[in-house]
């Protein structure tokens, strides 16, 4: 078994994929260099307790899980969402402190008046980054990782289905992500301001688009700086309205903890009229 350092250093002394090659052949110059990154990451989390450092795991795991939903159509379905869910799970485990670190950045930038709140909100999330590791810590996760390139690496090794070229799989699922985007965007735009799920969908399919033109772009024809623009303004719009929906359910969820904050009410007023606010902004880019 090859150790996260050393899948980096190899894939960084190869070649970088190009269109002509076959898709099974590159999948490795892809993966190995973000599997070591996000070890890389997973371990400083030990020490380094600042948002960013949480905020780059997470991000590092998205876009992992976002290759694997990349190369899904050479894998084994069951295999390859099973990779997918691990990948999740991890995730999930540094996001629930950063939802903490966004919270405390709302109410502490905002004229909500729930200054009095903080010091309990920090405290909470200590709690939850002490989860948090211990979590990492135990899912052992230069091992699962390790494990998943190995594994996935060797099924498309062994796949006896035809060789497709690298450019040609990058245009298909990159347009496939793109179909995704906007059939979500267009039951977005019809449904009620209320039902956030479908604003949600539309966050997810864009960041996820945005990370297929991340590996695949060099490989793709044309231009698709129109499409970029408007991915950017997307996960900018929406990535704000995700901050007050999960600020507000954060603090609801853990009212019972805060018991006895004066300016709880405060805080909740002010996010629901924050998310409103976003809402409509979102909204307005769908149009």
């Amino acid at each position: 078994m090859f150790h996260g350092a050393s899948m980096k250093q190899d894939s960084e002394a190869a070649s970088p994929p190009v269109g002509e090659s076959s898709a099974q052949q590159a999948f490795a110059s892809y993966a190995a260099p973000l599997i070591g990154q996000v070890i890389e990451l997973a371990e400083a989390v030990r020490e380094d307790t600042s948002p960013e450092a949480l905020h780059k795991l997470r991000v590092s795991l998205r876009r992992l899980r976002s290759l694997w939903w990349a190369f899904a159509p050479l894998l084994d379905k069951g295999e390859n969402a099973r990779q997918r869910a691990v990948f999740q799970f991890l995730a999930t485990a540094a996001g629930k402190t950063r939802d903490w670190d966004i919270l405390i950045e709302l109410l502490a930038q905002s004229d909500s008046g729930a200054g009095e709140l903080l010091p309990k909100l920090e405290a909470a999330r200590g709690e939850t980054l002490a989860l948090s590791r211990e979590t990492l810590s135990n899912a052992d996760v230069k091992r699962l990782l390790q494990e998943a390139f190995a594994s996935t690496s060797a099924e498309l090794d062994s796949n006896q289905e035809p060789r497709i070229a690298l450019r040609k799989f990058a245009a298909r699922r990159v347009s496939a992500s793109k179909r995704s985007l906007e059939t979500r965007i267009k039951r977005a735009s019809r449904a009620k301001r209320s039902n956030y799920a479908a604003f949600h969908d539309v966050r997810k399919a864009g960041k996820k688009l945005r990370y297929l033109f991340e590996f695949f772009g060099p490989v793709l024809k044309g231009s698709h700086q129109r499409t970029l623009e408007r991915l950017k303004r997307i996960q900018e719009r929406f990535g704000h309205l995700n901050d007050t929906v999960s600020s507000e359910a954060l603090l609801r969820e853990h009212a019972a903890l805060l018991a006895g904050a004066d300016d709880m009410d405060a805080a909740l007023l002010w996010l629901g009229r924050e998310r409103k606010r976003r809402m409509r902004a979102a909204a307005g880019l769908l149009h």
